[in-house]
């Protein structure tokens, strides 16, 4: 069985529903065998006090893209993941519009994954840099 782009994206957004993933309006919208994208939309629902869009919001976009995107790479029915670090370096402020999310691989072992996610604005600019270490456990 091949790696079959719209499966993951749907299964990605499936896994969403009643969570804070869909809180926050995140929508996956691509994949390729070592990369998942996701997108959120901008606007006073995830600012901060000052009217910019918040960190912590960052960060969740950034875990749920990573951690979905350790999905693809373990056995659903006997195995989970759990995103056990995550480090964010927020470099440019965003009032508006919309920000994607693109993890990429960067280590796949049998109990960890090491990613790395970029977050961007529509003109692909640089918002935030994050990794995003996840453990790979056996399903309970």
């Amino acid at each position: 069985m091949g790696f079959n782009k719209e499966e993951v994206i749907n299964l990605c957004n499936k896994l969403c529903q009643n969570t804070l993933m869909q809180t926050l309006k995140i929508e996956f919208i691509d994949a390729g065998e070592d990369f998942l994208v996701a997108k959120m939309p901008v606007n006073s629902s995830v600012h901060q006090p000052m009217g910019l869009l918040h960190g912590g919001a960052t960060v969740a976009l950034a875990e749920s893209v990573g951690s979905a995107a350790s999905i693809m790479f373990i056995n659903n029915e006997k195995q989970e993941v759990r995103g056990i670090e995550i480090s964010a370096n927020h470099l440019k402020s965003k009032r508006d519009g919309e920000v994607t999310a693109t993890a990429r691989l960067i280590h796949k072992g049998r109990s960890l994954h090491l990613w790395e996610i970029k977050i961007v604005d529509e003109k692909d600019s640089l918002i935030s840099l994050c990794k995003l270490t996840n453990m790979v456990l056996p399903k309970r």
